[in-house]
């Protein structure tokens, strides 16, 4: 690697700049000091192929949320609310991968979107937003391990917890090897979801046009039974959005694995390019054929001690208990991909916040093993997952909703900060001059609409989808669910506005990683410029047009990022002799002289 690349993969001052082996050394231009972090115990390694990371996209996207949340949507919407809902979200999803794809290929460091959101749009929100989404993560594999013993109640298995205990040990010991082991795992993990997705669409075809156990034609019947296909009118409709978000929620991880992915210049874009066919193949061809085969009255579909997979239900369908069997361990290896998932997307969140500087979180969650796994890091987001023991005190159907609802929202605020991290992004690229040429992926079709479309269609979810908690009756337990996680997030920005205020010494030059960043004090190298601190010494704040405003001389003020002056170059990834092979190696194969090689080198890549 260039010193080039290595200077810009240092650490921002507004951002999560983690750092990952390929080199002893990185150069950081202070005008001063070469600063060294050779040190073992403080990187990431980027040991995730692009098959993994392809693989990754889909266990995001294929879950516990699809195979056992669908059952909860349409008890609770129907078939046509279930259906809508899921086709709106994604739409968003997909509209947001995109804007998010843009950052993390310009911008591949560890901390994802709440780097971005940091760098380009408010420290103090991003502070927020990043701990949020750390508790999301956490509480996400409490969820997957609490959908586990809800899977295990087809066969009636007893004391489930202890089967809980065993996936928990068993995750945490695969996430403590070393990235490579987790990124095999969710592979074949997904592989298996996605043979078994293409499996449930062809059965779901032939169950509806008769081959069932009534060998009757089934078609839209139960689009017109008592009470469907809009089941709880308007506030049944709202409340799918939540447990649709839910479903999709982890797909804004693929940014998260960009500090660990190999060539992610290339792999990057091709992953978020094929986010929207599986989008349409997975979520919403299947999602029909539940609304068309599935009742949305079925008993125990969804209530308080129980939540029936209308997976499940539909091979029942077709007459063969073993496959139902088959389908119900298939949703059992789910639960396990998506808890998987969950704690590598976690435990790197909370590793982001303890390299970033000024420093977020303890320095102790910045140690990594030898591996380049932050062990510390690994272990609190793990032992937030004690919640789904409480499963045998509440039932495991109403922890896994309440459990479910706190996640959904999260993932909405996550969108909703890429949507605001990627309008100043935009804004300050093109602001500052900068080629719309030098971006190394451009979602052309969003531009300029795409942030703001994101902002205001999921701030508008988030605010009607607790409906069903106030009208007609309020259920505090419910509207807590849906709603907690506003204030929380207002109270921990504020907190970290404060802590930060101008007047405070500054703690820019608090050491991450070993590393001490300052004001420079050297010239400006118009291609690596060099990084100005959030807040200097004498309170003033250097990345912002004066929007301070004094009550008290320093209570007062914001930290929203001034697009004018936001450092465009640093982090930036030039590609590594290594990749450069590879691109030409893929280049090879796809444009050889012998067709059948090239036809098979191209199917290849599609499906790998």
């Amino acid at each position: 690697m260039s010193q080039e690349s290595n200077r810009k993969s240092g650490p921002d001052s507004a951002g999560y700049g983690a750092t990952v082996s390929g080199d002893t050394s990185r150069e950081m231009e202070d005008g001063a000091t070469a600063l060294n972090i050779n040190n073992e115990h403080g990187r990431l390694h980027r040991g995730l192929s692009a098959r993994q990371v392809q693989m990754i996209a889909i266990a995001g996207t294929i879950g516990t949320g699809l195979f056992l949340g669908t059952g909860k949507s349409l008890a609770e919407g129907g078939p046509a609310s279930i259906l809508i809902c899921y086709a709106i979200v994604g739409f968003i999803v997909y509209v947001t991968l995109l804007l998010l794809g843009e950052m993390a290929t310009q911008y591949p460091v560890a901390g994802s979107f709440n780097a971005y959101t940091t760098r380009f749009f408010s420290p103090s929100y991003g502070f927020a937003l990043s701990w949020n989404y750390w508790f999301n993560d956490a509480v996400s594999v409490a969820s997957d391990l609490t959908a586990a013993q809800l899977v295990l109640q087809f066969w009636t298995v007893q004391h489930s917890w202890i089967v809980s205990l065993v996936f928990w040990v068993f995750l945490v010991s695969i996430n403590a090897v070393h990235v490579r082991a987790y990124g095999e795992l969710e592979y074949w993990l997904s592989s298996l979801k996605v043979i078994t997705i293409i499996i449930f669409i062809i059965l779901g075809i032939l169950v509806n046009v008769g081959v069932n156990q009534q060998h009757e034609y089934i078609g839209a019947r139960y689009w017109y039974i008592p009470g469907a296909p809009f089941v709880g009118g308007f506030g049944g409709f709202a409340q799918v959005f939540v447990t649709a978000s839910f479903a999709y929620g982890g797909t804004e991880s693929l940014g998260i694995t960009a500090g660990e992915t190999k060539n992610p210049s290339r792999n990057m874009p091709r992953v978020v390019k094929f986010v929207f066919w599986r989008i349409l193949l997975f979520y919403l061809l299947s999602i029909l054929l539940i609304g068309l085969n599935a009742p949305w009255d079925y008993p125990n579909l969804s209530n308080k001690t129980t939540t029936t997979s209308p997976f499940t239900l539909v091979f029942q369908q077709a007459g063969s208990t073993v496959a139902a069997s088959f389908m119900n361990t298939v949703i059992l290896t789910s639960v396990l991909s998506a808890g998987n998932h969950a704690l590598f997307a976690g435990t790197r969140v909370l590793y982001g916040l303890s390299v970033t500087s000024p420093r977020q979180a303890p320095a102790i969650f910045s140690w990594t093993s030898t591996n380049g796994v932050p062990i510390p890091s690994l272990m609190l987001t793990s032992s937030v997952s004690a919640l789904c023991f409480g499963s045998s005190f509440i039932g495991s159907g109403a922890l896994w909703g309440w459990l479910q609802n706190i996640v959904g929202v999260s993932n909405q605020i996550a969108w909703l900060s890429i949507g605001l991290a990627s309008w100043r992004f935009r804004k300050a690229w093109l602001v500052q001059g900068r080629s719309l040429d030098e971006l190394k992926f451009r979602s052309r079709w969003t531009w300029p609409w795409g942030p703001l479309f994101v902002v205001i269609t999921v701030g508008a979810i988030i605010i009607i989808q607790g409906w069903s908690s106030v009208i007609p009756k309020f259920t505090p337990v419910y509207f807590v669910s849906y709603y907690i996680e506003l204030p929380i997030m207002l109270i921990m920005y504020l907190a970290w506005m404060l802590i930060q205020r101008p007047g405070r010494p500054s703690r820019i030059n608090e050491p991450v990683n070993g590393i001490t960043s300052g004001p420079s004090t050297g010239s400006r190298n118009p291609r690596s410029p060099s990084q100005t601190p959030l807040f200097e010494g004498n309170g003033r704040r250097s990345s912002s047009k004066g929007r301070r405003r004094e009550r008290g001389g320093r209570w007062w003020y914001n930290d929203i990022v001034d697009v004018n002056t936001v450092d465009l170059y640093r982090d930036e990834h030039d590609e590594e002799e290594e990749d450069r092979v590879d691109d030409v190696e893929r280049e090879r194969r796809l444009k050889g002289s012998n067709f059948v090689q090239r036809t098979l080198w191209r199917l290849f890549y599609l499906i790998v």
